[in-house]
Formats: structure tokens, sequence, C-alpha cells
């Protein structure tokens, strides 16, 4: 059922959120999750592991998405957006989804490793 639950993810950099000088760089990021099994699937809990441009990476762990623990119905998405910040001006975000069946089955979807990038920073 994992490889039926397809996301999609992208990110935006917020300039009037950032401040170079400070080492802080704003993003947002949209994930769209979409369900193209045959059964109802709730998500329990996110991973992500965040990456700034020198290499250091954070993990975060939390219950849900944005306070919300969203029941995807066969056919059906669900988006959300949500921000993190870095320290330079490029990094990535990667990670994982804890699902649960109509079966009471848990599994993971992967989340691919998006980019964030500041493109304001090299116009």
């Amino acid at each position: 059922m994992k490889n039926r639950i397809i996301v999609e993810a992208n990110s935006e950099y917020i300039s009037d959120q950032s401040n170079p000088v400070e080492e802080k760089y704003f993003f947002s990021y949209n994930i769209k999750i979409t369900n193209n099994s045959n059964q109802s699937a709730k998500l329990l809990s996110r991973y992500w592991q965040i990456t700034d441009g020198l290499g250091n990476s954070e993990d975060i762990h939390g219950p849900g998405v944005i306070g919300k623990n969203p029941k995807i119905k066969p056919g059906e998405s669900f988006s959300y957006t949500s921000y993190c910040p870095i320290k330079t001006p490029i990094g990535s975000m990667e990670g994982s989804f804890r699902m649960v069946n109509e079966e009471t089955e848990e599994f993971e979807v992967e989340v691919k490793k998006f980019k964030l990038l500041a493109h304001q920073i090299f116009n």
C-alpha cells in the first residue's frame, strides 16, 4: 500500500522573513500526499531531516502535520504548507510519514529529498 501513497514536495524562499547577515534563511514548503490505493490511510507522524549547505543536519520527529492527523480516502489528496529556517542559502529536506491503513497496518511513506534554494540571493 505504501507504494500507492504519493508525496510531492516543493519549497520557496521567503526573503522578507530571512536575514542573511544573521545567517537566517527562511523557507516555506508545500507537501501534497495523494492516496492512490483502495483503502483510506491516516497520517500518524512525520520525520524530517533538514540539512543546510554546510552539511549540518537536524532531525525533526513529531505527531501529525500542522496539528492534524489527516485521513486520506482512496483517490483523494491532502496538502499543507509549513516552514523551516536554515543557516545557509541552500539546503535540503527529506523524510517520511508514518501512516496506518484501515486494517490497522502501519507503514512508512518516503518523502524524497527536495532542495531549499534562496533564488534571490544569486540574482
